[in-house]
This record gives structure tokens, C-alpha cells and sequence, in this order.
């Protein structure tokens, strides 16, 4: 029940002890405002992090070639490896049960290095790819459509372009649909304009289908590049497990195939996204229990306080507590007095630390700009869950001075200095 009067001696005893009582509530307050901002900049980390693996698929996988380094049966180190259409097929087919999206991509040069509309130029590059590509690089289609199958089989000239490149290039023409785009001369069709979620420095590209660019710019059977994407399980190690096994079997079978020597690890390049993720993934978690562990310990330091300048309290107040308990004060009454002003004291300045640095969070964060920190925040139902942690705390810290108090002898009390 609300007793007003003890609420009224709370008050007076902390406003004769302001220096005291201010001293023990900032370190109360700046536990809480340490652990929040160590929080927040931590959620900024994974929120910079996930940023930086919106461009492309978090469980891609993708592979090129290089020259081999080593001499093997007979075959002289040096020799350039180029991957083809059967590389592709073979692991489409071979491992179709593992892979989500797939494709193969050829790197196409253009006569003068420019394409044309019209009177307008400019010097992009395109590169010719299989339907899946949309999904591999997370593209998101603006207006008309992606390439499909049908463009793949018929070897139609046909070109998907950017946003940017829209702008830049076709910047007269409202919907650009249905235009066509010359690339060394040879027009291709508009059929779509996509975005890209890194940002523009990955919309410096149009695709063709891989097809067309084999067939029309002298590729062959040549392919630059091989991307997929594995199929994920909810087990985040079980997909690591799957991931690692493919990239090694698929470099496997590529070594064999193009006669390279198993120790060779120049020639075949492999890049597993997952690996990143999961360095990445390890990285904030030790940030963030680093973060967790010095916030941690600064709210226990502030605890001490309280439980230091409630010693102090009891001492000071040693003679007045025989006084009450000589005249008929029980027990818990001291401890009662005690406690209420520790709580109070950790309560009052936990939930202002707490106030003060969400709202400097909610100010500051948005505008912070730092390469892998995006966005500064915490969850508050876990900021508050810390603080009720911390008035608990305090509680407990005020608790055993009380006690100490409510175990004083009146005659002893009435004796003491």
C-alpha cells in the first residue's frame, strides 16, 4: 500500500545527500546507457552486414578460371582454361538436386567498347546469361519482363538494360520498350529494365540471352562464368555442410575434366558466398557478446554503488534506526525504508539512461554513416527487460545493507557516534 509519509522521508533523505544521490544514479544510468549504445551500434554492424549481401544471393556459388600453375601429365604449367557448355550441363544435371538457381554467364566485347540508340552512345558492359540470373543477382524488374527460355532456345536478339543505363542512354524515350539497342552494329530488342539492390554500380550492365551471345559474338561453346545458387535447409550448418561439399566436388570434376593437376588451386576459382556469411556471422556474434559483456559489467559496477551507498545509508542512519525499532518498529519497516530508496534511486536513473540513449539511437542513428554499420537500434522490449533486470538488481543490492539495519540492537544503535 502507498504510504505517502515514507515516500516523504525517502525524498528528504536524498535531497540532503544531492551530490551523493546524483553520483549513484549516473553510474546506474550510464550502465544502462553504455549497454544500450553498445547494443545499438551492434545491431548496426548486422544491419550493415546484411546490407552489403543484398546485390547478390546469400548461398551463391560462383566459379571462373584462370591459367594452371602447375605441370601435370605431361601438360606445361600456363595453359589458359575456359569453361564451356558441357561444364555447365554436367553440373546442372549432375547435381540438379543441390542447386535452386543457375546460369552461366559470357562476358561480351563490343566492337569500340560502346553500344548505341540512336545518336546517343555510351560504354557498358553486356553480358550474356540464362533466365536464372534474375534471381542469382536479386534483380528487380522495373517495367516489361527478364529473359526467358524461349529467348534462350530461339537465340533471339533480345536485351534486358538497366535503370541507370535507361536514363543515361535512352533518356528522350518515356518507355523504352520495344526500342532497340545496337551493340556492335547488331540491334537488340528492349525488352525489359531492371534494378539492382547494391546499387547502381551494379546496373552498368545489359543482358542478352547466353545463347545469342555465343552465336552472335563468336563465343562458341565458351562461357566466362558459372553461377548457382544451393538449395538452403534451416539448419544454417547444414547448408554450410552442403555448400562446402558441392564446391568441392564441382572443383573436382573441373580439374579432371579439363586436366589439371589436383594441387593446382590457381587455375579453378571458386567463390562460396555461405563462407563470407558465415565469417561475418561469427565476427558480430563476437562483437556482440564482447558488447553484451562490457554493458553487463558496467550495470553490475553501477549495482555496486547502490549496494556501497546503502552501507554508507545504514551507517549514517545507525543511531535513527535504534530510535524507530526502540519505540516499536518491526523489522521489515527498516528494511522497507532501505529498499525503497535503493529501488527507487536504480529505477528512476536506470528508465532515464534508458530514455536518453534511445532517444539519442532514434536521432543519431539514421544519419550514421560508416562502411558495415547501418542504422543504430535496439529492440526495446529487451532495453526495458534490462532495466526491470537492473531494478531487480538494485533491490538486491539495497537488500543486505537493510537487513544489516534491521538486525541492530536498539541499545547498540543508541550508542553509536
Amino acid at each position: 500500500m502507498f504510504n505517502l509519509d515514507r515516500w516523504q522521508e525517502i525524498f528528504e533523505t536524498l535531497h540532503k545527500n544531492k551530490l551523493r544521490t546524483f553520483l549513484t544514479g549516473l553510474s546506474v544510468a550510464s550502465g544502462i546507457f553504455i549497454l544500450v549504445i553498445l547494443l545499438g551500434f551492434g545491431q548496426g554492424m548486422q544491419n550493415g552486414i546484411s546490407k552489403e549481401f543484398e546485390g547478390d544471393a546469400s548461398n551463391l556459388i560462383w566459379i571462373w578460371t584462370q591459367v594452371t600453375t602447375k605441370e601435370y601429365k605431361g601438360l606445361n604449367p600456363g595453359r589458359r582454361i575456359r569453361l564451356e557448355n558441357a561444364n555447365y550441363d554436367y553440373i546442372t544435371t549432375f547435381f540438379k538436386d543441390r542447386l535452386e538457381y543457375k546460369s552461366r554467364m559470357l562476358w561480351v566485347r563490343l566492337e569500340n567498347g560502346t553500344m548505341n540508340y540512336k545518336k546517343e552512345s555510351g560504354s557498358y558492359g553486356v553480358r550474356g546469361v540464362d533466365p536464372d540470373m534474375q534471381y542469382i543477382e536479386k534483380m528487380e524488374m522495373l517495367s516489361g519482363r527478364f529473359l526467358n527460355y524461349n529467348d534462350l532456345n530461339l537465340k533471339n536478339k533480345v536485351v534486358v538494360i538497366s535503370n541507370k543505363i535507361k536514363h543515361e542512354l535512352i533518356k528522350d524515350v518515356e518507355d523504352p520498350l520495344g526500342e532497340y539497342l545496337r551493340l556492335s552494329g547488331i540491334n537488340f530488342k528492349i525488352i525489359g529494365i531492371y534494378t539492382d539492390p547494391a546499387g547502381e554500380r551494379e546496373e552498368n550492365r545489359v543482358f542478352i540471352p547466353v545463347s545469342t551471345a555465343q552465336s552472335v559474338f563468336n563465343g562458341g561453346n565458351r562461357v566466362s562464368n558459372l553461377g548457382f545458387t544451393i538449395k538452403q535447409d534451416n539448419d544454417f550448418g547444414k547448408t554450410m555442410v552442403t555448400s562446402n561439399w558441392l564446391t568441392s566436388e564441382i572443383k573436382q570434376y573441373l580439374k579432371q575434366v579439363h586436366t589439371i593437376a589436383p594441387d593446382d588451386d590457381g587455375a579453378i576459382n571458386v567463390y562460396n558466398r555461405l563462407d563470407e556469411v558465415q565469417r561475418f556471422e561469427n565476427l558480430t556474434s563476437s562483437i556482440a557478446f564482447f558488447f553484451w559483456f562490457v554493458g553487463i559489467c558496467t550495470i553490475i559496477a553501477g549495482v555496486v554503488g547502490v549496494s556501497n551507498i546503502m552501507l554508507i545509508v545504514v551507517k549514517e542512519r545507525t543511531k535513527e534506526i535504534g530510535i524507530r525499532k526502540a519505540i516499536g518498529a518491526k523489522p521489515w519497516s527498516i528494511i522497507g525504508l532501505i529498499l525503497h530508496e535503493a529501488i527507487f534511486v536504480t529505477a528512476f536513473a536506470g528508465f532515464g539512461g534508458l530514455i536518453f540513449s534511445m532517444a539519442l539511437l532514434e536521432i543519431v542513428g539514421p544519419n550514421v554513416e560508416v562502411d558495415y554499420v547501418v542504422n543504430p537500434s535496439v529492440n526495446f522490449s529487451i532495453a526495458v527487460t534490462m532495466v526491470i533486470i537492473l531494478i531487480i538488481a538494485g533491490g538486491l543490492a539495497g537488500f543486505f545493507p537493510a537487513w544489516r539495519a534491521a538486525k541492530i540492537k536498539p541499545i547498540i544503535a543508541l550508542r553509536d557516534e
